[in-house]
Formats: C-alpha cells, structure tokens, sequence
C-alpha cells in the first residue's frame, strides 16, 4: 500500500530539482492502476496546479494527444519513452508549439538515441526532458537524470542519481552487494 506520507516524502524529496507551482498544468495521461500516476495526480495536486484528464481514446492516438497538450497548455509532462516516441513524431506533424516546460520519463527503459528528432528541434532546457527510474515499491520513482543532447549518442539510457532520503544497492544473484566496478542488479 503506498501511504499518503510516502506520496509527500517523493515530492520534498525531489523539489530541489524542479520549480512546480500553481501555474503548472499535468496530465493524468496513465491509468491510476500504474504507479505513474501517482505522480502526476499528487504532483498537480500538491503543488496547486491545474491536472487535464485524458481521455482514453485521446491518449491512444498521438496526434490527438499532443493536439490536447498544446490547446492546454500543459507544462508538465510524463511519459513512458515509447509513448513519448510518438509524441516527437506528431509534434514534427502538427508544427504547433507547445508549453512544456518538464518531460518526465519513467514506466520503462529510455532508449537516448530515440530523443535525437526532439533536440535537433528543441533546446536542452526548454523543455527539460528528464529521466527518472523507479520502482512501485519506492512510490513511484528511485533516480533522477536531467538529459542532454548529448546523451542520445548512448545505447543505455542514464538514470542518474537516486533522491536524496533514498539509498541505491547495487546486487548479484544472491542478494549480496558486488564489489565496486562490477555488473549487479539494482
């Protein structure tokens, strides 16, 4: 069960690293069966900005969707990288601008070399694309990587570093920590 302290433990953890207010708008772009959605129910929530409910049949179609994130102006953005892989596409379509001032990776590997078509579009910072790993467990996410241009020339997509109240451990098969250097599971 996530409890409500860990939900206000994940934002002050993390706020640090962004300036969400109560100008933002976020989208409930997942299903709230999907740890993702924490996020950005709670992240609209907590820090008194607007949350746009996206319809399932709007968040299945790409063009549809970025259509409803610019005539919103959403500012803040999550996105698993496959569905964000479409999104760069129906943005290069529509040629409309978009608000955004945060895209938040999470729910599943960032492929960097994926974010080329986006920077040669984009500046570095404005959107900030970010990725964050996570698991259920944790409420929601573990590490915290602001991207760079630079990064998509990686076959592995960084994660970063954790939040600061978390501790990351680097394991092997059995459990035990691995020595510095060598290959574990996180």
């Amino acid at each position: 069960m996530v409890e409500h302290a860990q939900i206000v433990r994940l934002f002050e953890a993390t706020r640090s690293w962004y300036d969400f207010n109560e100008r933002d708008v976020w989208c409930l772009f997942h299903s709230f069966s999907f740890d993702f959605s924490v996020w950005e129910l709670w992240g609209a929530l907590r820090h008194g900005g607007r949350l746009i409910l996206v319809p399932r049949h709007i968040a299945r179609s790409a063009p549809d969707f970025y259509n409803l994130v610019c005539k919103s102006s959403v500012t803040v953005l999550n996105q698993t990288p496959s569905a964000f892989k479409a999104l760069i596409e129906a943005e290069r379509e529509s040629g409309v601008r978009n608000q955004l001032r945060y895209v938040i990776f999470g729910g599943e590997a960032l492929e960097p070399s994926s974010l080329k078509p986006w920077f040669e579009r984009h500046s570095e910072h404005a959107p900030r694309l970010i990725n964050m790993y996570g698991i259920t467990e944790t409420t929601v996410h573990v590490t915290y990587r602001p991207l760079n241009k630079s990064d998509t020339s990686s076959s592995c997509g960084p994660i970063g570093e954790r939040i600061p109240d978390l501790r990351i451990y680097l394991l092997d098969q059995f459990g035990a920590p691995v020595p510095f250097g060598a290959v574990g599971e996180l």
